[in-house]
Order: C-alpha cells, then structure tokens, then sequence
C-alpha cells in the first residue's frame, strides 16, 4: 500500500523547521512512502526545495501558481500524490519513526477510508502551567478527553489525518475558502472537510494514538494574547462550519462542554484540594475564560452571518 505525505510551506524564514518535516518523513519505517513537497506560490522556497530534494527519487516538488493558502496548497498536493493514501502533516511538524506505518495498519485491519493519530506537543520554549490540557486543541495538540484507541471521530488535526486517495478526490479535497492563508479568520478546514466525509460515506475517521506527530509550540502560541484570540475565532470558525454545512452535527462539541464541566473542572477543585497551589486555580481560571471565548466568537459568528 502507497502511502503519500504532502507536506505544504510557503515562508523562507520557515525553511529549517520544514526540513526537520520532511527530515521525518524520510526516517519512517514504512518503505512505500511518496513525499509531496509544496511550496505556496514562494518561488524562493520552490527553488531551495528543489534544490535539496528534487533529484530524490521518491520525491515530487511542486509548486502554486500564487499564495493561495493552506487548503489550496494541500489540494495541489493531492493532486500530485499517487499513492493509495495521502496523508499529511505541517511544516513545524516531526512525525515519529512509526507514523505511517501505525496509520496504515488502520487501513489494513480494518475497512477505512480515513485514518489519523495524535498530536503531541513539542514544547520550544517551555510548557505554560495555566493552560489546561483540555484546550491543548487550540495550539494543535491533542487534548485531554478526545477519543478512545481506534474510536472513529469527526477529523483528527490536519496536521496527522490521512484519506484514501480515491475517497478526498472524490469529496473535492479541502475547500479553499476555509483554512491559513495570511490572516483570515476562518480555520479548520480538516474539520469542514471531514463533516462532508461523514456526510457522504456515512464514516469518519478511525484514531489511532499510536500515530504520533509532534507539533512545535513556538512561543507566540503560548502567550495569553494570543491564546485568547485564537479561542475567540475558533468558536467563530465553529459557527462558520455550520453555515457552509447546515446539516453538521454539534455532537462532538456538546460532548466536550459536557466533559468539561462534569469532569474538567471537579478535577481542578478537587487537586487543588488535595494539594493546594496556584496552578490547579490558574487552569481553571483559564478553562472557564477559554470555554467562554470559544462561545462569545461563536456567537459572534451568529451574529454577523445571520
């Protein structure tokens, strides 16, 4: 089975971190692996990746015809995949030596269409105390409370989820209109697209946590400013979704307010009264403002596309 990864960039000044990408894609220990590198419209970037991978024989390099954005690019990729399933991480992503092979196995043993795994983070200038696990989504790690050993979900991060070739061509791949590209608000694409998954065949994607990819937490992301804008416009990106897909379910999100406040928070109560210190108080500070933040953009998003 033909496993392609497409690995998508598009800034010079992110180069080294999207070699330390492609560095893990080629460390695998699955052999049938086809690596698809995109660069965004960066002729700069085309050419230093062509430069260094291009006479790779298991290699294609391509490139947009402008900065069209992360789903766009990521479409391109597919395009230029051949192997029997695409898989994908991002450009300040390292996937463990077993990657592809764990996401394989799902498709070996057992009749899927759609595979991913977890994110674990990667933390480049120290872990912030205050952020509860529970939101580790927010700076693309898997968080506490997401799913169970090859339970099938709504999308995995767009940073280690992979489909079979035939099954994303036939959905269209991402849309364009959802995703990065510069500062646009609207992010999640993977989880547009995997709405339509379900939608059309009827299955979502099998999680495997054995599949690990590390994300690098820059510095930025763990800044409160940031953190809280992001949560802001992820819940505005929620209502988003809803628009373009008017038939979604809100399953998977009213399962996790459910988990948060009849698990997440008596957890914080009861550490900090068995060990009283500042951090269980900090996390859920931030679990009530985050979850709050998440709900004030999305109805925000309510309010603006009425």
């Amino acid at each position: 089975m033909k496993f392609s990864v497409v690995i998508c960039t598009y800034s010079i000044d992110m180069y080294d971190e999207f070699q330390d990408a492609v560095e893990s894609i080629t460390e695998q220990t699955y052999d049938d692996i086809e690596i698809v590198l995109v660069s965004d419209g960066n002729t700069e970037v085309y050419n230093q990746i062509q430069s260094d991978y291009g006479n790779r024989s298991d290699t294609i390099v391509t490139m947009t015809n402008e900065n069209v954005g992360i789903s766009a690019a990521r479409n391109h990729g597919i395009e230029a995949a051949t192997g029997d399933i695409v898989g994908q991480i991002d450009d300040d992503a390292v996937a463990e030596p077993d990657w592809v092979k764990e996401l394989v196995s799902v498709y070996e043993k057992r009749d899927a269409i759609a595979a991913g795994g977890k994110m674990t983070p990667l933390w480049v200038s120290g872990k912030p105390d205050f952020l509860p696990e529970e939101f580790y989504w927010l700076i693309g790690v898997t968080h506490r409370g997401f799913a169970e050993p090859g339970e099938e979900v709504r999308n995995t991060f767009g940073s280690n989820i992979s489909f079979r070739r035939e099954v994303i061509s036939e959905l269209g791949g991402f849309d364009p209109n959802v995703g990065r590209k510069g500062d646009a608000e609207i992010q999640a694409h993977e989880s547009e697209l995997c709405t339509r998954l379900r939608q059309e065949f009827g299955q979502g994607v099998v999680y495997n946590p054995n599949a690990k990819v590390a994300h690098k937490v820059f510095h930025y992301r763990t800044e409160p400013r940031w953190l809280i804008e992001r949560a802001f416009w992820q819940g505005y990106s929620k209502r988003v979704l809803e628009i373009l897909l008017p038939n979604s379910s809100r399953q998977e999100e009213s399962a996790f307010l459910s988990f948060l406040l009849l698990d997440s928070v008596p957890l914080r109560i009861q550490r900090f009264i068995s060990s009283p210190s500042t951090t269980p108080i900090a996390q859920l500070i931030w679990l009530v403002l985050l979850t709050g933040l998440v709900g004030s953009g999305y109805i925000y998003g309510m309010i603006k596309w009425r």
